[in-house]
């Protein structure tokens, strides 16, 4: 590994930089693989926390450098370089030169197809100049560019321009991690908003020649983002213009940089032929997230990177809110608690979980995580379910007015709410600071007229957490009776303790209770449910949610059972799924939500909590057998509704007419367990959308057909890098548990496999990972495979090597012989003497893991 000892950053070691930076200038000379960049950057003693004036920087030539015009002669270090200085404000003069081309780290300025980007967040900046790259170091920043390139871009507002330059002024303080600049042959869709003061907001949305088709949905997305936190938060935009620029090699979504948010092209571009509904939706949510930071991560940040959550877990919150209004709430809170579960309770659950706020981190990159965002973002909305709506909005009001133009900690944000509310919230601070998903056992009791619930909270040891303390769990409930009748409407119990009890009278019979409405909290369940009372919950609950999830707990059960005792798919279940199916009051979108099924790893988990070895391929084999009985036992339904789903007329993203396809398409994919896919094939050849053309070719290949529809998929589609992604994934995703690592192998050796680009790494090892049994299979193929191409990656792109290791976190739930291939696969890359920084640390906590 290059560092034998890396530093560890500790949250309990912060200090303030010892200077304040007063104003930024700075000039780009823009070469492919010699950039000169001059800054001009005024400082001033910070007298309440003085310290050595230190600058971050890597990988710069400093050509010189001079204090107040006098050239100085800096100690130069591993991490950057320290002078002495003037005991009273001073200008820090620099020249760098820097080799974009060189750049595959992605981090930085970096060349994507010859258009000049940066991506600064987290420690971007060190890599383009000296400065302090810290997120607590704020500055207005001027910016000049010269380039004979037609396309120079920078944060905030427009200034002078001529033959070869532009120049930008960005006017509100910001931090290094905000800068952005790009350069290139770009041509816009532009727009305008006006603001509730009056003021017109040019928009352009920059993209390369031929993707000006493709621009329409992600600008009206912007202008609904804009006008949606106005009317909700008060919140209007505080520039003249705002940019988006859409760049195709970008280990990220998307970033927030003040007034010029960069995106990875498959976040932003869209069109009916080319973009799935759920590209559509998600989009959507990508523009509205990154729009939001605005006020929650730019005008008000994180004082250190312990801190981002703050922005993180908040802004999450609010493109979650923002897509429920947009959309349905019911079926974004599924969606939502679908995508936790997959990913943060997995994370929770292993050698890499760690609080919302951690404590301490090596490389920052590493914790960009489902549990900074989504656990962050749950934390948020317990917040608001404990203090009520009205209080959560004065609040929120009262967090910016007070900490507008600052860089803040948790505890400001949690002081807010104190104030307003006059709560005590250091208990609940604890969603915080523990790392775990907590388990919430729920037993009853009907005595006397009396039902009582008796609630216990456990939260399992993590790395570094042995114990925990009892947290605060919102837990919203309602009571029906046996006949379906709700006689309790949803209210909040408030647990605080490790065993607590909550009494209600009145009842005239025992009721059946809905624990844990809308996910109030994100814990793991424990009650014990019978068959007949999850069908009653999901024939008559009045929350969505648990409607759905009494569904998803009967098949998560029963599929277990299924695993480890050979039972048969129970007819109870079919009963209910089918009377749901043909339930027209329900949402389209909620119906084809009915239809899923726990995911192959969610069951794996399931089954080791119950003291079961976990068997990837009786995990896929009794999936298979239960969609194949729903298949059989629906089958007089299914002609009906799927002819009912069919839409004519132009293609439209609109969450009804995605909801009706997202159904049609899942009653496809049992109707081809039924007709071998001769129906997918028909859908295939007549679709005039990528939703329907990808989801019969999906039905296809999961049955193991659809060969020739595939080469027809890419003869039509290779010019277009996007789709190509979807097809390089699919065939991996859907392939045969015993062929998945044969074909993403085949992939690999594949022209198109332009292996440096993140998207299309992903695409192929993204989703062999994600084909949980054909990752595991025996013989670990799969194994050996990813570990050989991380450690290539690695060497070029440590931050996508190091998210996509994630992989390998949940190997301590198998069996010995599975455990022993993958700690040999992490041993052989923890081995490398080259091995990054990023992938080191990922590597060390997972092997640790098994101590």
């Amino acid at each position: 590994m290059k560092d034998a000892a890396p530093r560890t950053i500790r949250l309990n070691d912060y200090r303030p930089f010892g200077y304040h930076v007063d104003e930024v200038h700075l000039t780009f000379r823009l070469d492919p693989e010699a950039t000169r960049v001059i800054s001009c950057i005024r400082f001033s003693p910070n007298r309440d926390a003085p310290g050595p004036f230190a600058l971050d920087g890597e990988g710069l030539d400093l050509k010189w450098a001079r204090i107040d015009g006098a050239t100085v002669h800096p100690e130069m270090t591993d991490a950057g370089l320290t002078c002495a200085v003037p005991d009273a404000p001073f200008t820090w003069e620099a020249e760098v030169e820097i080799n974009p081309a060189a750049n595959t780290a992605l981090e930085g300025l970096y060349l994507s197809n010859a258009m000049f980007c940066t991506q600064c967040e987290a420690e971007g900046f060190r890599r383009i100049t000296y400065y302090p790259d810290r997120p607590d170091v704020m500055a207005p920043f001027t910016v000049r560019i010269e380039s004979d390139l037609p396309v120079l871009l920078s944060n905030g507002n427009p200034g002078a321009a001529g033959d070869g330059f532009t120049e930008w002024h960005d006017p509100w303080p910001k931090p290094a991690y905000l800068f952005a600049l790009v350069a290139g042959d770009l041509v816009a869709h532009s727009d305008s908003f006006t603001t509730r003061s009056g003021r017109t907001v040019d928009l352009n949305l920059w993209v390369r020649p031929g993707d000006e088709g493709k621009c329409a949905w992600g600008m009206e997305a912007l202008k609904a983002s804009m006008d949606w936190d106005e009317r909700t938060h008060g919140r209007e935009y505080d520039l003249d213009m705002f940019n988006i620029v859409a760049v195709d090699d970008f280990n990220m979504g998307a970033m927030e940089n003040k007034g010029l948010n960069i995106f990875n092209s498959s976040c932003v571009l869209a069109s009916a032929d080319t973009s799935t509904d759920a590209d559509f939706e998600r989009i959507e949510a990508i523009i509205a997230h990154e729009y939001f930071h605005n006020w929650t991560g730019n005008r008000i940040t994180c004082r250190d990177w312990f801190q981002l959550c703050l922005k993180e877990g908040l802004t999450v919150f609010r493109d979650q809110q923002f897509t429920g209004d947009k959309r349905s709430h019911a079926v974004k809170r599924i969606d939502d608690v679908i995508a936790l579960r997959a990913r943060q309770f997995r994370e929770d659950n292993g050698p890499l979980a760690h609080p919302v706020r951690p404590e301490s981190y090596i490389e920052i990159n590493n914790f960009y995580t489902a549990t900074v965002y989504e656990k962050g973002a749950e934390v948020i909305g317990m917040l608001k379910r404990l203090v009520g709506d009205a209080a959560y909005s004065r609040a929120l009001d009262l967090y910016f007015e007070r900490h507008d133009g600052q860089a803040c900690t948790m505890e400001d944000w949690l002081k807010v709410f104190e104030d307003t509310t006059g709560r005590d919230l250091s208990q609940f601070k604890r969603w915080y600071s523990q790392a775990g998903t907590p388990r919430l056992s729920v037993t009853e009791e009907w005595q006397d007229g009396i039902f009582h619930l008796h609630l216990t909270q456990h939260t399992p040891p993590t790395p570094g957490q042995p114990d925990k303390r009892p947290q605060v769990i919102p837990i919203a409930m309602g009571l029906l009776t046996p006949g379906g009748d709700e006689v309790l409407p949803t209210r909040v119990l408030e647990m605080t303790q490790a065993k607590q009890s909550f009494a209600f009278e009145g009842l005239p019979a025992r009721p059946v209770a809905s624990i844990l409405r809308d996910f109030s909290a994100p814990v793991i369940l424990s009650q014990d449910t019978d068959n007949a009372t999850r069908a009653l919950l999901m024939a008559h609950d009045t929350d969505p949610f648990n409607k759905w999830e009494a569904g998803r707990a009967f098949a998560r059960d029963l599929l277990c059972r299924m695993v480890s005792a050979g039972a048969a798919p129970d007819m109870a279940y079919l009963d209910a799924v089918r009377a749901m199916l043909r339930d027209d009051r329900l949402d389209p979108a909620f119906r084809a939500l009915v239809l899923g099924l726990p995911s192959q790893d969610d069951l794996a988990q399931a089954l080791y909590d119950r003291g079961h070895t976990p068997d990837p391929t009786a995990i896929h084999g009794a999936l298979d057998t239960l969609v194949l009985a729903m298949a059989r036992h629906m089958k007089d339904t299914l002609p009906g509704l799927l002819a009912d789903m069919a839409q004519t007329g132009p293609f439209s993203p609109d969450a009804k007419s995605a909801g009706q396809r997202s159904l049609g398409n899942a009653v496809l994919a049992l109707v081809s367990r039924l007709d071998g896919g001769k129906m997918a094939a028909t859908q295939f050849a007549r679709a005039d959308n990528m939703t329907q053309q990808l989801a019969a070719l999906a039905c296809l290949l999961t049955i193991g057909k659809g060969d020739s529809e595939t080469r027809a998929f890419r003869d039509q589609w290779q010019h277009d890098r996007l789709v190509m992604n979807k097809w390089f994934g699919l065939q991996v995703a859907r392939a045969a548990p015993d062929r998945a690592a044969d074909i993403a192998e085949a992939l690999t050796r594949d022209p198109d496999f332009t292996w440096k680009n993140p998207n299309r790494f992903r695409a192929v090892f993204g989703s062999l990972s994600a084909n949980a049994a054909g990752f595991h299979a025996p013989g670990g193929k799969g194994y050996r495979l990813l570990g050989d191409w991380l450690g290539k990656l690695d060497a070029i792109n440590p931050q996508t090597a190091a998210r996509i290791s994630t992989a390998f976190e949940t190997w301590r739930r198998y069996d010995t012989d599975r455990q022993a291939r993958i700690k040999k696969v992490l041993e052989g890359l923890g081995a490398k003497p080259d091995l990054s920084r990023d992938s080191a640390e990922m590597v060390q906590r997972m092997l640790k893991g098994s101590d």
